[in-house]
């Protein structure tokens, strides 16, 4: 599916009512676009000292128990994506300070992107990263997630 498709079919789908309609995808894929589910867990989602990261992280994973305990596996995969987003988000300001890891192109230059920054390491964000990431890994080891995210995929995701 193309991207521009992509987004349009998660910003018109209510995935707690057409949960067939809903692709895991790769990493964080549609972690802003799903709802209710982004509506509900993105409000919990910070990562600014570990302190916040470690509460954002508990409620986080507290959102995934309560879906796992409805057998909502859209909401678990959403709140997997949310832990997942915490942890790459504060590992890139781990180690760079300011969030960025390109400068901006010249004009002409081969990598549209521009030339990556050297590391500036944050040791404060890095230790947010390594809460979230243990919360990550809980669910994405969690034997029940794994069954059900086999299970989804098999039911709605396969195309003969």
């Amino acid at each position: 599916m193309a991207a521009k498709d992509y987004a349009r079919h998660y910003r018109d789908t209510d995935f707690r009512a057409h949960p067939e309609r809903y692709r895991v995808g790769k990493g964080e894929q549609g972690v802003l676009l799903a709802e209710p589910y982004k509506s509900e867990l993105l409000p919990h989602w910070r990562f600014r000292t570990p302190e916040v990261a470690q509460e954002s992280a508990e409620k986080l994973y507290a959102c995934y128990l309560e879906y796992k305990r409805q057998g909502d596996f859209v909401g678990m995969d959403m709140a997997r994506k949310f832990l997942q987003m915490g942890y790459t988000r504060a590992l890139r300001y781990a180690r760079h300070r300011s969030g960025r890891k390109y400068a901006k192109a010249a004009s002409g230059e081969a990598n549209p992107k521009g030339p990556e920054l050297p590391l500036e390491p944050d040791p404060v964000k890095a230790q947010s990263a390594a809460i979230f990431q243990s919360y990550y890994l809980k669910v994405v080891e969690d034997p029940e997630y794994l069954r059900l995210r086999q299970q989804h995929v098999t039911q709605h995701e396969r195309t003969v």
